[in-house]
């Protein structure tokens, strides 16, 4: 398999730091890595457009950039809630027939990071990695919802509110009166707006710092639908959603530091 040598040598910048030197001049860099200081600013600058490193004003010198911790949290946040999560979400879908879906925020959008399919008999276009929008899901309206104001704000500036079915919602004062129903019952739905005939419900789970992780959902045929039918799966969703978020730490009080 061919290296791509510009992107080896990206990869290379970044590994030069650790803890003994987080910060490194231009020149430093240069020579340990033995290519010319022009060749390095061009790698240095591109890394530095994406995030992926930064430059102290003061000194002038180049550090890691904040984007490898939002990167290496998502990784490392994901894997753990897919091992806390498993067995839940097995349990959920046998108990029930359904498609159980957990997900994730990246960026402006969610992410399917682990499916167990139903007997329901029911098609849906999801899969793991796949990406959903959050204004016509059921699990990314539940992962933007709980956003404090100003946090809520910033994620919306820009948004585009594309119609997936006829039902979608399209425009942001509809978005965010519906942000506020989740806020006030705790729990999503998607009534064929991702998906036509599809019905979907979704509840957050929560970390040990109180904030959502991430979103469970389940999945039916929309013809199947009936008060009771829905009243009784929500709260099989919400137990199994409880149970996880208390693994996470959720509720559990924090020791006090002195």
């Amino acid at each position: 398999m061919p290296i791509i040598q510009a992107v080896e040598r990206a990869l290379r910048i970044l590994d030069l730091f650790d803890q003994r030197d987080t910060e490194l001049k231009i020149t430093e860099i240069s020579d340990r890595m033995g290519l010319h200081k022009s060749t390095v600013h061009s790698l240095l600058k591109t890394l530095q457009a994406h995030g992926y490193i930064d430059q102290n004003q003061e000194n002038g010198k180049y550090r890691l950039g904040l984007k490898l911790i939002e990167r290496g949290n998502f990784v490392i946040h994901s894997l753990d809630i897919r091992t806390v999560t498993k067995k839940y979400l097995l349990d959920l879908s046998e108990k029930t027939g359904l498609t159980v879906h957990l997900v994730i925020l990246d960026g402006k959008e969610g992410v399917y990071i682990d499916k167990v399919e139903g007997i329901s008999g029911i098609v849906m276009y999801s899969r793991i990695g796949r990406r959903v929008p959050v204004h016509s899901s059921a699990v990314g309206k539940v992962l933007v919802a709980f956003k404090e104001a100003e946090e809520l704000e910033k994620f919306l500036d820009g948004y585009v509110y594309f119609s997936q079915t006829e039902n979608t919602i399209t425009n942001r004062s509809d978005f965010l009166k519906e942000l506020q129903k989740v806020r006030e019952l705790g729990y999503a739905i998607d009534n064929q707006e991702n998906e036509l005939g599809v019905y979907c419900m979704a509840v957050p789970i929560r970390d040990h710092t109180g904030q959502v992780a991430a979103a469970v959902s389940m999945s039916t045929p929309v013809t199947g639908i009936a008060n009771e039918k829905t009243d009784h799966l929500l709260s099989l969703l919400k137990q199994m959603a409880d149970k996880v978020s208390q693994q996470l730490g959720y509720g559990i009080q924090q020791p006090v530091l002195k």
